[in-house]
């Protein structure tokens, strides 16, 4: 083999490393002939290895070949021994066999069953003899008379012979047995065999396969024997003894050289390898190798765990003045030795660093923990107290919160001068104990110009003050109440401004006690993140003040501020703003003429100022509507067209939303008849709870919501019994996130089926049943009790149309007032009666009637066919008419004309 093949120790591919080794990127083919030369490089440890592993399986293999075949040749003699031991044995106790021999003609009987025998027995012969050895039967018929070969005394006395003769067949395995008489007697011989050359073939035929197993044990032997070289040859990279011996010199040099100590320990607990880093962290003696690990003078910890069959990771250990980072490995878990190998760091400058990082980590998750738990909700003095509360349990031993009265109100506090006394409202105090002499919550503090906390509200930046003894400026404030919190045990305090956006708020005060570490500028570092993150969180609950604030002004200025006076109906409200933000639900009582009242409840989709606006312009426009006395389905009607050119300009502007999907619910109540008629725009519809204590939700035709135009409304006149309830509402009553309408129906039926309550007892126990825990929407609720004008107080007549008919009128009117006490305003009916009869006489047509109402003002109402309505004018001085209404308008407090089915009612009030 050429000797340039293996590697060379001085090239830079070893002694390099895997630097050298990476140089040159051969192809695979040439690798695996690099490879292949290195295995059979008789020099290295790899070829030397490879050729005694290969010369001792082919020794082997050898050897059992040889062996194989010995064995294989006695065993097919033993199996020709047994089978024609079996067939002779089994002729010669025959049943008959006796008999036939001794009869006239044997050979005749017997040559066809030998021959059958034979076959099944699968031997060569089966010879049937007498005593003298003459041949009864042969597989070749002349032999038949002659003389058996073979030997025939041992059989004459009994006895089985095994031998190999020459017989008539050639060279014969034959075993000769005895055929007995009754008595015991021989009387001949039966002798079965094979050919030696059969049982020589068998044998012959079977070498091949041996010779081919053996061939290919060796071949996988080799192939196996190849694969370890390989492996070996990875393992010692090629390098022969003296690279070996060099490399085992560097890396001893290595473990000895490295900053971390390195010990093997045995499994009998005896120190195999020491490094010196390992000796120097240890303090082990120079003769530790060899030594048991209990006799070198360790820490009991250290002992065990040099000596442990536990795997341990990073586990500190103190050792002397020194904390040792051990790392510890069993030896014996891949199949290895037992034993264990432990490593050693020093420690003690990393436990230091260790220290503050925790504490930094801390500190982190506080900050982490103050943004979850401040700013939960929007209310100011809520997170104020989330503030303390955080602060107080995990930064310091109590923390207080002041801020001025106008963040509490939504506003910005005023800017002050240097030096200026600050006024703030302690608004949340928390600490470890309840006692403490601090300001109470809700306190006006007024706070001395020198002290931290004016100085930080007026300055914006925070104060440290880490020994409050000491601190003369703190004290000024007030003698007695600091010496009181001096002798409580409270020394440390750092005050921080709470600003946002540009706005100062208030003063976060930390406290802490003589028994904890005084403060320091980390923690003013972290108290000043901690405020700063709790001020935006308090700044967005004042802005949120102020914009609700403005928001519920504003809807409640747009609201009721007061129910009208009337008799028809008993009516109580609630109206209940939203928790998150405002809406646009309303309610309203509309008194109208004839002693009639409107009710209305009105809801548009959204929430905020814009929907407030929205409601108020509807309220607004169904007042409006209202004095033109239209029926509901026709006011729903003028209401839907007004919703839809207001989103036809909120359309053209852009950027505005719009106002559909608004509901409304309109009804008329007149207590002169006891009816009312009802229409709603996609509203929820009314309940109606009779005297008798039965509830019902009166099915009206449901229109769809205002602004979306294209279908009429449809109105529906009941008659009420007089003390019938009539409970109007928005929907945020009876819906809600967590519940479903008709469950709300469902309970508000329950909850009114009970008689003789006020219409204030109706509206408590509704809202008790019904308010849910967290209110999302606005919530208007309506109860209205009807009454019924008496008999007496109503008085009606069918006029003709003749001009003789009106001093009729007059007479019946005056007679009536005089009925009722009110002789005084006679002489005022008369006039506006002899007016307007006398005009409904000259152009309208009949039928025409005349009715007087007494309710809180006394009521005239003609009536006529006509659909056509008079117009107030001033005559001008040659004018033969046209002063009759102007008289009416300026006698009267109000006038007007409202169109009916049959055609007009024109009407006057007078005050009484």
């Amino acid at each position: 083999m050429a000797k340039d093949t293996g590697p060379d120790p001085g090239a830079p591919g070893v002694a390099g490393g895997r630097r050298g080794r990476h140089r040159a990127r051969p192809v695979p083919g040439d690798r695996s002939a690099r490879r292949l030369r290195s295995v059979l490089n008789i020099r290295s440890v790899a070829g030397q290895m490879f050729l005694l592993q290969v010369l001792v399986v082919l020794l082997l293999v050898v050897a059992a070949v040889v062996a194989l075949l010995v064995e294989s040749r006695s065993d097919r003699f033993a199996a020709a021994r047994d089978r024609s031991l079996a067939a002779a044995e089994a002729f010669a106790h025959s049943p008959g066999l006796v008999a036939t021999m001794q009869g006239p003609d044997p050979s005749a009987v017997l040559q066809p069953l030998t021959e059958a025998a034979r076959k099944d027995a699968q031997v060569d012969f089966i010879v049937v003899t007498d005593r003298n050895g003459i041949r009864f039967t042969h597989p070749e018929p002349e032999q038949i008379g002659k003389k058996f070969v073979g030997t025939i005394g041992p059989s004459l006395e009994g006895r089985v012979t095994v031998e190999q003769v020459h017989g008539p067949l050639g060279l014969e395995y034959q075993v000769v047995v005895p055929v007995e008489d009754t008595h015991g007697g021989v009387v001949g011989i039966v002798s079965a065999g094979m050919k030696v050359a059969n049982v020589s073939s068998a044998i012959d035929r079977q070498l091949p396969v041996v010779l081919g197993a053996g061939a290919a044990a060796l071949g996988l032997a080799t192939a196996g024997t190849a694969l370890a070289g390989r492996r070996l040859l990875r393992q010692t990279h090629g390098l022969g003894p003296e690279e070996m011996t060099r490399m085992y010199e560097h890396h001893d040099a290595v473990l000895h050289a490295v900053r971390e100590g390195v010990t093997i320990v045995s499994g009998d607990g005896r120190v195999l390898l020491a490094n010196d880093e390992a000796r120097r962290l240890l303090d082990l003696p120079p003769d530790a190798e060899g030594r048991a690990v209990s006799d070198l003078g360790l820490a009991p910890r250290t002992a065990a765990l040099l000596r442990s069959a536990d795997a341990v990771t990073d586990e500190v250990l103190p050792v002397g003045e020194r904390l040792l980072a051990v790392n510890h490995r069993p030896t014996d878990t891949g199949g290895g030795p037992p034993g264990s190998v432990t490593t050693l760091r020093d420690s003690t400058e990393l436990r230091a660093l260790a220290g503050k990082a925790e504490v930094a980590r801390g500190r982190l998750r506080l900050l982490y923990d103050a943004s979850l738990a401040i700013g939960t909700t929007l209310d100011v003095r809520h997170t104020a107290e989330e503030l303390a509360a955080m602060a107080s349990r995990e930064f310091c031993d109590y923390a207080t919160v002041d801020l001025a009265d106008a963040v509490l109100l939504g506003e910005e506090p005023p800017t002050l001068a240097a030096g200026a006394e600050v006024e703030l409202r302690r608004v949340a105090l928390a600490g470890i104990r309840d006692d403490s002499p601090l300001y109470p919550q809700g306190t006006f503090v007024r706070w001395a110009g020198s002290t931290p906390q004016a100085a930080g509200f007026v300055s914006g930046r925070p104060s440290l003050v880490p020994e409050l003894a000491t601190d003369a400026g703190w004290r000024e404030q007030d003698v007695e109440l600091t010496q009181a919190v001096l002798e409580f045990g409270l020394a440390s305090l750092i005050a921080v401004p709470l600003t946002a956006r540009g706005v100062l708020m208030g003063v976060a005060c930390f406290w802490r006690g003589r028994d904890r570490d005084p403060f320091d500028e980390d923690d003013l570092t972290l108290a000043e993140e901690l405020a700063a993150r709790a001020a935006v969180s308090v700044d967005n609950a004042r802005r949120y003040t102020r914009e609700h604030t403005m928001a519920v002004t504003l809807q409640h200025s747009l609201l009721p501020r007061a129910l009208p006076e009337q008799n028809a109906l008993d009516v109580a409200h609630r109206y209940l703003p939203a928790q998150a933000g405002v809406g646009g639900d309303w309610f309203d009582v509309i008194p109208l003429p004839g002693a009639r009242v409107a009710l209305v409840v009105g809801d548009v989709v959204g929430h905020g100022v814009h929907a407030a606006a929205t409601m108020g312009r509807l309220r607004t426009a169904v007042q409006n509507f209202s004095t033109l006395d239209l029926p509901p389905d026709e006011l729903l009607g003028h209401l839907d067209d007004l919703v839809a050119h207001l989103d036809q300009e909120a359309a053209a502007a852009g950027g505005e939303p719009t106002i559909t999907g608004a509901t409304c619910l309109y009804a008329i109540y007149d207590p002169s008849t006891a009816t009312c008629a009802l229409a709603r725009a996609g509203h929820p519809p009314p309940a109606l709870l009779h005297p008798d204590g039965t509830v019902e939700l009166l099915g009206l035709p449901d229109g769809p919501p205002l602004g979306l135009g294209g279908m009429p409304f449809e109105a529906v006149e009941l008659r009420l019994s007089p003390g019938s309830s009539l409970v109007l509402y928005t929907d945020g009553l009876v819906e809600d996130r967590t519940r479903d309408i008709g469950v709300g129906l469902d309970v508000l039926t329950t909850v009114l089926a009970r008689p003789g309550r006020s219409p204030q007892e109706i509206c408590e126990a509704v809202l008790d049943a019904l308010l849910p825990g967290r209110q999302s929407d606005d919530i208007a609720l309506l109860v209205a009790r009807t009454r019924v004008l008496e008999a007496d107080r109503i008085a009606e007549w069918e006029v003709a149309s003749a001009p003789e008919a009106v001093a009729e009128v007059r007479a019946r009117a005056t007679r009536k007032l005089a009925e009722w006490g009110l002789d005084e305003a006679a002489f005022v009916t008369e006039l506006v009666l002899s007016e307007l009869v006398t005009n409904a006489i000259r152009y309208a047509a009949e039928p025409i009637g005349v009715r007087l109402l007494y309710d809180r003002t006394l009521i005239c109402e003609v009536s006529d066919a006509a659909g056509t309505a008079p117009h107030l004018r001033y005559a001008v001085a040659d004018d033969e008419g046209g002063r009759g209404l102007f008289l009416v308008a300026r006698l009267t407090e109000r006038w007007g004309v409202r169109y009916t089915a049959e055609g007009k009612i024109i009407w006057s009030e007078q005050f009484l």
